[in-house]
């Protein structure tokens, strides 16, 4: 059994892929570029300095990848103007955020994006109480691969990350976990992981619906432990 859960964000906890995706591709056609989904696909889960360079080398250059996100930005902006949440909660994540909570299970959240925007994300969608510790993307000089987000992680909650679980969408959030020294779940989102890095899988699910029925198996019932917010 293990003492704790670490979560990635973009994909996993929330589902908010797809609409940064469709506004790249919108904001590739404003410089008459059709930007399809399998080049897209090539940035998830890289951090911001790898996007930038293959998505400024897709669209043409620097001033082309400036233009795009500036209307990438202004297109997620206006997305919020009805008031709900921009990117949703993936299913059966609060359910699943929830019952580990109950076991009194840590959690943490290893995510690329900031800590800033993972406050923010997790925040709106009332699931920030159920973790820990966080660990953004700008505190560490590495991004994932690298396992240097989840090595934070674990140091905030205080666990030996070969206790740990991690639970990735994306091919680098699992290189980045396993060379951390953790266990792997993989809930694929848009692009799934390679063969390669599945077989080094703890398990592969569908959803995380699908996690609830392992709980018994992952982590033992302790009693509930503060959580900060």
């Amino acid at each position: 059994m293990f003492a704790a859960a670490i979560f990635d964000m973009d994909g996993l906890l929330i589902d908010s892929e797809r609409p940064i995706m469709a506004a790249w591709i919108e904001a590739a056609r404003t410089l008459d570029i059709e930007l399809s989904h399998a080049q897209y696909l090539q940035v998830v889960g890289l951090a911001m300095v790898e996007s930038e360079a293959i998505l400024g080398a897709l669209l043409g250059g620097p001033d082309a990848y400036r233009h795009a996100i500036a209307h990438v930005r202004q297109r997620l902006q206006l997305a919020r103007s009805d008031g709900a949440p921009l990117f949703p909660i993936k299913p059966g994540a609060a359910e699943f955020l929830g019952a580990l909570r109950e076991r009194g299970t840590r959690c943490a959240v290893a995510s690329s994006s900031t800590s800033g925007q993972i406050q923010a994300c997790l925040g709106s969608l009332d699931v920030l109480h159920h973790f820990d510790a966080f660990a953004g993307g700008d505190e560490v000089a590495r991004a994932k691969p690298d396992p240097a987000l989840y090595l934070l992680a674990a140091a905030r909650l205080g666990v030996d990350p070969s206790q740990c679980i991690a639970f990735e969408d994306s091919e680098n959030g699992a290189k980045a976990a396993l060379a951390a020294g953790m266990r792997v779940v993989i809930v694929p989102d848009l692009k799934h992981p390679p063969a390669s890095i599945v077989e080094r899988a703890f398990h592969v699910l569908d959803s995380l619906h699908d996690a609830t029925a392992h709980l018994p198996r992952w982590f033992p019932e302790r009693p509930t432990a503060p959580v900060s917010a």
